[in-house]
């Protein structure tokens, strides 16, 4: 034989393809990774001015004009209530004018993301100089001491994403991508529920009382980790079904190489370019990040929209692994086929 010859029987074309598959998918890693995080800057940041009447118009048109576009600035009514429309989400801060002093409050919320609100405060500090002001910062949702830079919501989310699509790759791998029956995938689809409760309560139990790294409720995490773990794993089973071991890598795709770098976590939202910032709220880890914030952080509020966002990938993923199992076999899956044998009349074995 031939090095030709061993080379083919070592490294079949569909091996080759999917080293190829390989290849692109860890450049679409780099690429995803350092495009999105490699020059953060806030951009269009929801942000509140409350000023007398005569000067909170100007004020407006000043912040919304400064270079490079920062900040996305509005009209608020009172302090209370830019410090309700920051728990509710829907600003990341907002500058109190004293109409009587030269010292102004800026409001932040770096439960949110420490960097976006110490983001804010430069960025504020430098306008109030250029007017003879000052300007002092307090914090109406601070991130836990504990929780540095308020990472943790974010690898907490992280860690339930990776056991979801193991688990849907170790089903896959140990007994055939393809499940041979609806019978069988209900199962795998029942396994895949209790691993995500499991996983939701164990990470939330981590997070919170072993470690002391988020606030919060515990069975709120928990309930989240459950969703998160199995939205994803089933997405990926669903993956699975359809194109067989690629699902595994499309299932790294979304979750891993577009998911992560667009979640939020290590920059949040408005501090990423615009396609990340897009697109991370429609995919698991950018729903989960938001809503473990939210419950961490935010009393709660903001999470009906996340909460959709996982429910919806959940229930296609499970639907589409369940109508992919009613469909005939035309062939041997790619990789294992999944086979019960039982005893034929002739002595030998039937595959199911």
């Amino acid at each position: 034989m031939t090095f030709v010859d061993e080379v083919k029987n070592a490294v079949t074309p569909r091996a080759a393809l999917l080293v190829i598959g390989v290849l692109g998918l860890q450049l679409l890693f780099i690429a995803s990774y350092v495009g999105a995080l490699h020059k953060p800057k806030p951009t269009d940041v929801a942000f509140g001015v409350v000023a007398p009447q005569q000067m909170s118009q100007q004020l407006v048109s000043q912040l919304d004009g400064l270079p490079g576009g920062p900040l996305d600035p509005r009209t608020v009514s009172s302090e209370a209530e830019a410090r309700e429309q920051i728990m509710n989400r829907d600003i990341d801060g907002a500058l109190i004018v004293s109409p009587e002093g030269r010292t102004d409050t800026l409001l932040v919320a770096s439960g949110g993301g420490t960097v976006l609100s110490s983001a804010l405060e430069r960025i504020l500090t430098q306008v109030e100089a250029g007017q003879q002001r000052t300007v002092r910062t307090v914090d109406v949702a601070p991130a836990s001491p504990d929780d540095f830079d308020g990472l943790s919501s974010f690898y907490l989310v992280v860690g339930w994403c990776v056991g979801g699509y193991l688990c849907a790759s170790i089903l896959a791998i140990s007994a055939g991508t393809k499940p041979a029956n609806r019978q069988r995938a209900l199962i795998r689809t029942a396994v895949m529920a209790v691993y995500a409760v499991a996983g939701g309560i164990g990470g939330a139990v981590i997070i919170g009382p072993i470690l002391g790294a988020l606030p919060g409720s515990v069975w709120g995490l928990a309930g989240l980790g459950a969703l998160v773990v199995f939205s994803v794993g089933m997405i990926t089973l669903a993956l699975e079904a359809l194109t067989g071991i690629v699902g595994i890598g499309l299932a790294v795709l979304i979750i891993v190489i577009a998911g992560n770098p667009s979640a939020g976590g290590a920059f949040p939202l408005p501090m990423l370019p615009d396609f990340w910032r897009a697109i991370g709220p429609a995919l698991p880890p950018g729903a989960g990040t938001w809503v473990a914030r939210s419950i961490a952080y935010f009393r709660g509020n903001a999470v009906t929209g996340p909460l959709l966002v996982l429910s919806a990938w959940a229930v296609a993923g499970t639907a589409l692994t369940l109508l992919l199992s009613m469909r005939r076999r035309g062939g041997p899956d790619d990789g294992r086929t999944e086979a019960a044998s039982s005893p034929s009349p002739s002595g030998g074995s039937t595959a199911v």
